[in-house]
């Protein structure tokens, strides 16, 4: 993490992100995600990086379409998440703090680029946002949202990867999840340091954290402790 110290802040233009810092500042490159993951993302990411509103979507775990799509959900909601807060940091967040969140911003737009590609004309609508409950302009209220917009993200991707049926899926998703664990650990290690790897707050939702196991839950609860971020209705049918 020694780069998060010594980048200096930069753009958050398309053009920055993705003809430039993508590929010179998101550690992915340490996560182990393989080159052609890096090159699909590369291909679709040159995207509005505003989000537009859609009325409702339904997400059907029938077959690996519905499980993409989740995942593409969930990373929507990451991606808007950290570009507001990387477009204007708080201003108690020391530099090293506002570099990781640049940094983690082209980490998840590049996620959520991933999944519209792959799915393509299958792909969901994009989901509007609501970050009302968030004070952006607090160090403490940011870190407290991003710790639980990861640790949900990890669990999301344990809990639903059971039912991909496709191995090169399988293999993107957990090249995805190991990423989405190194944010948690670094973000809990912001709040209490030490604390990288504790999920308990996740028992309340049903997940068991015991035996050196990261937690695990399954799409619907997932997505009820996420619904207050998320305007756009969300139904789940076949889970």
């Amino acid at each position: 993490m020694e780069n998060l110290k010594a980048n200096p802040k930069t753009s958050t233009t398309d053009t920055d992100i993705f003809d430039a810092r993508l590929q010179r500042r998101a550690f992915l490159q340490y996560a182990g995600a393989s080159a052609a993951v890096v090159a699909m993302v590369a291909a679709g990411c040159k995207k509005d990086r505003s989000p537009i509103v859609s009325t409702g979507t339904t997400l059907d775990f029938k077959n690996d379409i519905g499980v993409l799509n989740y995942a593409y959900a969930l990373e929507q909601l990451e991606a808007a998440f950290y570009i507001k807060v990387a477009s204007a940091p708080p201003a108690s967040f020391t530099q090293a703090q506002k570099n990781y969140f640049q940094d983690v911003q082209y980490h998840e737009i590049a996620h959520r680029e991933f999944f519209k590609k792959v799915l393509g004309t299958a792909a969901i609508g994009n989901l509007e946002v609501d970050f009302s409950s968030i004070n952006f302009n607090d160090g403490a209220s940011v870190l407290a949202a991003a710790k639980t917009f990861e640790d949900l993200g990890v669990a999301a991707y344990n809990g639903v990867g059971v039912r991909l049926t496709t191995d090169a899926y399988l293999v993107a998703a957990g090249q995805i999840v190991s990423v989405e664990a190194r944010h948690a650990a670094w973000v809990r290690d912001q709040i209490s340091n030490g604390s990288f790897a504790d999920l308990s707050s996740l028992t309340s939702l049903g997940a068991n954290v015991s035996g050196g196991l990261d937690a695990a839950l399954t799409p619907d609860k997932v997505l009820t402790a996420a619904s207050k971020y998320i305007k756009t209705k969300i139904n789940i049918i076949n889970l």
